[in-house]
């Protein structure tokens, strides 16, 4: 999985470079998101503006970064959903679980 992270402020930006967050690939983000909180990261953006799909597997691996999030007291916000997957997280309801910002700057604005 081709992710790019950035740190601003003290908080880290995940960019996911696929076009989708399914079976094939949700395995290598879990271990990813893990890392990031085993290593004392608290706070995490995670931008899918390159995201077009996203299935089950996506979701819940998006839900078990904010359990881990919330287990090491901290964060994770969701940036730039696209069309579709909004829609997912619409019909799943998961968007009234996540805070959901139709940027990064603006889910890093809501940090200060």
């Amino acid at each position: 999985m081709d992710i790019k992270t950035e740190v601003t402020d003290g908080v880290s930006v995940l960019f996911i470079r696929e076009d989708r967050l399914d079976a094939n690939n949700s395995e290598e983000l879990k271990v990813e998101l893990r890392r990031f909180y085993e290593s004392g990261t608290k706070d995490l953006v995670i931008d899918l503006k390159e995201i077009h799909f996203i299935d089950s597997s996506g979701l819940g691996v998006l839900v078990s970064g904010y359990k881990n999030a919330s287990t090491s007291h901290g964060t994770l916000k969701l940036s730039n959903l696209q069309s579709q997957v909004k829609s997912m997280f619409e019909l799943t309801r998961l968007h009234r679980v996540f805070d959901i910002f139709t940027s990064v700057d603006d889910a890093l604005q809501s940090y200060r």
